[in-house]
């Protein structure tokens, strides 16, 4: 959809307010194109295997980097953040294992999904036709790079998007739209001379400054790998059993991070309580219970206890049942 200079500027002005209103903590727009600069970057990763088993990223290599694959007659990219960050008495106790952060409440996926297709209808209310996709981890979207492109922050040494005044404890999504607005710019890269997430990553996932391994972070190792967990990695997970956070606690951005106040992402009671012995006791009913709206069924009751049982120093070589119980 074409328009003028003004009418781009209502449209985006009306765009960011009701992003905020809907509780996202900042919005910004770039225009639909081809990523340049990091085409290279993704097909050197891809060549140096850093996908693992993760074999989904080798796919729709185009469209990965030219939105315009994705969405006919697409013109612009809104990149959305919501903070997960969970307030201080939330957070989980020292001598327990963890979990990411991200996976304390109901799955990231239900919750955004649910406002931009309310963005998106609010949209198409305000300026008229609109077509557009909204993208939540669901497609081949390079989303810290959209980000980066919109001005949200800067991909930092660790490979998170950092946002100066709020750290990197997020979520991103985006709608992909027909409809040309006011684009943004980048911003510099604030991390420096720092190395602190290169220093402190246990699996030394962060091969390189802004180059991350993904086949040798413990994300990986406890979420997308089925298969067993090697030997070779055992007792460098600390008390990880899905997910890491090692690299963004360490980050000094996110001392700027504050409480979400997304209710969804509120963590369940009982999971304050867990201790190690509660972790190690947990049956099916109890996952079920903790996690039934939470990321963390993406590995299932059998990937978690199979986390835990390597945490805890036992056979390296049990895996998953083909299939868990109902």
């Amino acid at each position: 959809m074409q328009a003028s200079d003004l009418t781009r500027l209502e449209w985006t002005g009306f765009i960011k307010r009701r992003a905020a209103e809907l509780g996202f903590m900042a919005c910004g727009i770039s225009k639909a194109d081809f990523l340049e600069e990091e085409a290279p970057r993704l097909e050197q990763w891809l060549a140096r295997g850093m996908q693992g088993e993760m074999r989904w990223m080798e796919n729709h290599f185009d469209k990965r980097l030219d939105p315009r694959r994705l969405v006919e007659g697409a013109k612009s990219v809104i990149s959305l953040l919501l903070n997960y960050y969970p307030a201080e008495e939330n957070q989980q106790p020292a001598d327990t294992l963890h979990i990411s952060k991200y996976a304390y409440g109901a799955d990231y996926h239900h919750v955004i999904k649910g406002k931009l297709k309310t963005l998106l209808q609010d949209m198409q209310a305000h300026i008229g036709k609109v077509g557009g996709r909204a993208f939540v981890d669901s497609a081949p979207v390079l989303d810290k790079a959209w980000a980066k492109k919109s001005g949200l922050g800067w991909v930092g040494k660790n490979s998170n998007l950092i946002t100066p005044g709020a750290g990197s404890f997020y979520f991103i999504a985006e709608l992909i739209v027909d409809v040309e607005l006011d684009y943004d710019g980048p911003i510099r890269d604030y991390c420096g001379s720092c190395t602190r997430c290169l220093d402190a990553c246990p699996t030394n996932a962060i091969v390189e400054p802004y180059v991350v391994d993904g086949s040798k972070c413990i994300s990986y190792f406890t979420i997308e790998l089925k298969d067993q967990l090697p030997a070779s990695v055992q007792g460098q997970f600390g008390n990880w059993v899905f997910g890491c956070d090692i690299c963004q606690d360490v980050c000094p951005w996110n001392r700027f991070a504050r409480a979400t106040e997304e209710e969804q992402f509120q963590p369940h009671p009982q999971l304050k309580e867990m201790r190690a012995a509660d972790w190690q006791e947990i049956t099916h009913e109890v996952f079920n219970e903790l996690f039934r709206r939470s990321a963390v069924k993406r590995t299932g009751y059998a990937g978690l206890t199979r986390n835990i049982r390597f945490v805890a120093g036992d056979s390296v070589t049990a895996t998953p049942p083909a299939t868990e119980p109902d």
